[in-house]
């Protein structure tokens, strides 16, 4: 989707905390459609407007640090956050009905 090797993924979530796919229970990355944004982001960053690690990290940091108004015209992403506890609550609701559907037998 990004076009970037997975070493790149890896050693970015390393340096960029913003950055943290969830992992499944095969201890896969599973990225969300928030984790893309980021992915996306740091990609035009470093890649596009010829930024540093450093200053790249610096510049999301910003921008995470604007006002509410602000930064939702400039870091959607942000408000995909909402949208992912509630995907991985609703994924944790499956699990558990699961589970209990399990026992009941």
């Amino acid at each position: 989707m990004t076009g970037l090797e997975a070493y790149v993924l890896r050693f970015w979530e390393s340096e960029f905390p913003s950055l943290h796919p969830t992992k499944n229970k095969g201890n896969q990355r599973v990225y969300t459609q928030a984790d893309i944004a980021i992915v996306r982001r740091i990609k035009s960053l470093l890649y596009e407007e010829g930024l540093t690690i450093s200053g790249a990290r610096k510049k999301l940091s910003t921008l995470e640090d604007q006002p509410p108004g602000v930064r939702s015209s400039v870091a959607p992403w942000k408000g995909d956050i909402i949208e992912r506890v509630k995907q991985e609550l609703e994924a944790l609701l499956c699990v558990l009905k699961q589970a209990g559907r399990s026992a009941a037998r």
